[in-house]
C-alpha cells in the first residue's frame, strides 16, 4: 500500500493527489511487516487515513468530502471487530456504509474542498472524493470469498 500512496502522490494532481496519496500511505505505515491483514488491522489501517485526511484538510462529515463516506466505513470496521465479525462480512458493511456515506452527499452542499466553489451547485451530486472511497471498499467486500474468517 506503502507504494500504491507514494505512486499517487507523485502523479496525481489537484486534491486528490495527497487525498488518496495519504489514504493509502497512512493504511501501509499501519500494516507494514504484516503477512497477514485481519479485520482489526483493517480497521487500524483505515482509522489512520481517516485521521491523517483530516488532519491535512480540516474537513468533517457533513463537508462533503471523502470523509463522508471513509468515517462510515471505519466506524463500520471499528464495530465489527467488536462484534467478532468475519473479515469478508466486516469489508461488506464498510463498503455498505462508504456507500451510504457516498449517497448522502447529494444531499449536501459543498462547504470544503475545492467543491465549496460550486456552492448550491454541487447539490444533488455525490462527491467525487466519497465515491472514489465507495469505489475502493465495494472492490475490498468482492475481493474475498464469503467463508474468510478471522
Amino acid at each position: 500500500m506503502l507504494g500504491v500512496g507514494h505512486a499517487i502522490l507523485s502523479s496525481a494532481g489537484g486534491a486528490a493527489g495527497p487525498i488518496f496519496g495519504s489514504f493509502f500511505i497512512e493504511a501501509g505505515y499501519v500494516a507494514k511487516g504484516k503477512d497477514e491483514v485481519r479485520l482489526v488491522d483493517l480497521a487500524g489501517m483505515f482509522d489512520a487515513s481517516l485521521k491523517k485526511i483530516k488532519q491535512q484538510g480540516g474537513a468533517k462529515v457533513g463537508d462533503k468530502t471523502v470523509v463522508d463516506a471513509l468515517e462510515p466505513a471505519v466506524s463500520a470496521l471499528k464495530e465489527d471487530v467488536i462484534g467478532n465479525t468475519a473479515l469478508a462480512q466486516g469489508l461488506r458493511n464498510a463498503a455498505r456504509a462508504a456507500r451510504i456515506g457516498c449517497e448522502s452527499t447529494k444531499g449536501i452542499v459543498a462547504r470544503h474542498g475545492k467543491a465549496r466553489y460550486l456552492g448550491e451547485q454541487s447539490l444533488g451530486y455525490v462527491d467525487p472524493g466519497a465515491h472514489v472511497i465507495a469505489i475502493i471498499f465495494d472492490e475490498f467486500a468482492i475481493s474475498l470469498p464469503h467463508e474468510t474468517r478471522l
